[in-house]
């Protein structure tokens, strides 16, 4: 069933036209990805959805009684709210409701003592209703669902007290995040939902997006994610939107082949152009009547034919590639036992690993867990407490700083690249940085006022000049469209140097990487392969299977194998018996709380003060010790 749809929808802002008759539709359920480069109009599309912008032409359908939530890249908080006290307004109405059936039990015990049986009936009756539909939303569970989605989404319980106006951006981000998805609106509108999530968080998100029953329109930079959850992609382009089934790499599969198909119609219809011209030269040459009157006559087709334009998918791409000066020897950094405090905090410790020449490795690890850190210690920009770290022979090394912190604010573009490379002249660096998509008078612009996408490609085009012979990127991704993220991938692939590389974009990591490090305060671990490899280890570490060899196994071997296959089943069948255990507790809470409920109804309860009182403290004791029941519960099912 199709519950939001736009036909010919367009958006100007004056003389900028950005949409320009814009048709699509969407259907219950479905998950939508939307892509484009940065400017292309997306978030311009979902404040037109949402009213927060007006539209100049065209129609929107939108069903009747549905609710929407909208994630935007800023929102407001209430800035005195703790973090579970702002979450905890999504369920204002539960809250109201729990409220009037404490009321409602003790309005139906005065009713009871004044013998007003008319007004009684009534009360049952009101509360018996709002009794069930409290139980059926959640009303015993959503302080219990509240923890779970924070902490998916990267919070602990600690943080859960902490007032608003004390959070970064970050996770200010993420708490509105949270907020949405208690919300269970029918249409999520989420855009950039991955930004300020680390790994982990957003391989939460993605499990819980997949089973989410409504749907979802998401713009999104993460083509992983939009692997993950998307079943149809919608690209705007020129102004233009095109849909494409599927994921996000069908898109990109079907989108390549769309474009070699209206490459060939061109490149077809040009040499048929060009063959008419040809022969209405040649008619018009020999100067008969019959053949000019030919000529005009072939003139006039070519005027009335109507012609394919030439595809713009690749047009308008940065140019990238790194090269390295010097080569660096065969061991290019060895760390042993690296330890790094901050005071009395540890934020690492026992970090050894090797880095060889031509490796291309993902340094990966929750957010806080050091990753930056390690990288300036590598530099030379940060001390460490113990162990020792040895850089190779010839080794030159080149840093990308997430922050863009080596850029001079106060330069302009051209002359924050001709300081450091006095020997090139004006017309090379201008070429330079034409390739970097800076043109004109763009190149005359002050750093300062640059937006977060040309600061990171002043910030590779001075990486790419140094040509380094070791690399070291902090999220060298962020900011750029996807077409830009798709250039320096293909430069990282082919570069001849040796490359490691701090990176939440995991489509990434999987593209570039053939080694993964995972930094954790106890130290390092190494996988010898891209992302998807590293997952895979993962879940082969998380649920090991044994796997059978040809070769003879000891007696000893044999005998650790089965204990150790013994030990597992034991400890899956006592968590199973307690997790049974905590559902038959919860199942008869519930029964009981059903049982009081319909006790607080009969007249030799609420007509009775103290055995009312009695029922309603009962009752309180059964909610603190059920929603800690589902607390527990949840560790076990996740």
């Amino acid at each position: 069933m199709i519950i939001l749809s736009c036909n010919n929808l367009s958006k100007s802002f004056g003389i900028d036209c950005i949409l320009d008759h814009v048709s699509f539709s969407v259907s219950q359920g479905e998950k939508v990805g939307i892509v484009g480069a940065n400017g292309a109009g997306k978030t311009t599309l979902f404040r037109i959805l949402t009213g927060q912008y007006p539209y100049d032409e065209g129609d929107i359908y939108l069903s009747k009684n549905l609710s929407i939530g909208y994630l935007e890249q800023s929102a407001a908080l209430a800035p005195e709210n703790t973090i579970f006290q702002e979450a905890l307004h999504v369920f204002d109405d539960l809250i109201a409701m729990e409220e009037k059936l404490r009321i409602l039990e003790q309005q139906i015990a005065t009713a009871g003592q004044h013998s007003d049986h008319d007004a009684l009936q009534h009360l049952m009756e009101d509360y018996a209703r709002l009794s069930e539909e409290f139980q059926n939303r959640n009303g015993y569970g959503y302080r219990s669902e509240i923890r779970g989605v924070l902490k998916g989404l990267g919070f602990c319980e600690e943080e859960f007290d902490q007032p608003i106006y004390q959070l970064s951006g970050g996770q200010k981000t993420r708490l509105h995040l949270a907020k949405l998805l208690l919300g269970k609106p029918d249409i999520l509108m989420l855009d950039e939902p991955t930004n300020h999530l680390d790994i982990e968080a957003t391989e939460w998100l993605e499990a819980f997006l997949k089973s989410y029953p409504g749907t979802i329109l998401t713009i999104s930079h993460d083509r992983y994610f939009l692997d993950e959850i998307a079943n149809k992609i919608f690209e705007i382009e020129h102004r233009k939107l095109t849909i494409y089934n599927g994921n996000y790499s069908d898109y990109v599969e079907k989108k390549k082949i769309l474009y070699e198909q209206k490459l060939k119609e061109y490149e077809e219809q040009q040499k048929e152009i060009a063959r008419q011209e040809e022969m209405i030269r040649r008619f018009k040459q020999h100067g008969t009547e019959k053949l000019a009157n030919r000529a005009k006559s072939r003139e006039k087709r070519l005027e009335h034919m109507e012609l394919v334009d030439k595809p713009l998918c690749y047009n308008k791409r940065t140019n990238i590639r790194f090269e390295t000066r010097i080569k660096s020897g065969d061991d290019v950094l060895k760390a042993e036992n690296l330890c790094k405090y901050f005071g009395e905090n540890k934020l690492f410790e026992n970090v050894s690993f090797d880095v060889h020449r031509g490796d291309k490795i993902g340094l990966i690890g929750p957010n806080g867990i050091g990753k930056s850190t390690l990288l300036k210690i590598i530099l030379g920009k940060i001390d460490y407490n113990a162990g020792q770290i040895k850089t190779g022979y010839h080794v030159h090394l080149g840093y990308y700083d997430q922050e863009q912190s080596d850029l001079n604010l106060s330069n302009t573009v051209i002359d924050e690249i001709w300081k450091e490379n006095i020997l090139l002249t004006q017309t090379e660096v201008r070429t330079l940085l034409g390739s970097f998509l800076f043109s004109n008078d763009d190149v005359f612009k002050t750093i300062a006022y640059l937006s977060g996408g040309e600061k990171s490609r002043i910030a590779l085009l001075k990486l790419m000049l140094s040509k380094a012979n070791f690399l070291l990127m902090d999220e060298p991704t962020n900011h750029l469209d996807i077409a830009s993220k798709e250039v320096l991938e293909e430069a990282l692939i082919n570069y001849d140097g040796t490359l490691l590389v701090i990176s939440h974009d995991r489509y990434f990591l999987n593209k570039v990487t053939n080694k993964i490090l995972e930094l954790s305060p106890d130290g390092i671990k190494e996988y010898l392969g891209n992302y998807r490899y590293y997952q895979e280890k993962k879940r082969e570490f998380q649920n090991p299977v044994v796997e059978e060899t040809d070769g003879q196994k000891t007696k000893t071997q044999m005998k650790d194998e089965k204990r150790r296959e013994r030990e597992k089943r034991e400890e899956a069948k006592k968590r199973k018996k307690e997790q049974e255990s905590i559902e038959t507790r919860i199942f008869m809470i519930e029964e009981r709380m059903a049982e009081l409920e319909a006790l607080m109804c009969q007249e030799e309860v609420y007509a009775n003060p103290q055995r009312s009182k009695e029922v309603h403290e009962e009752t309180n004791a059964l909610k603190e010790e059920l929603e800690y029941l589902y607390g527990q519960w949840e560790t076990y099912i996740e």
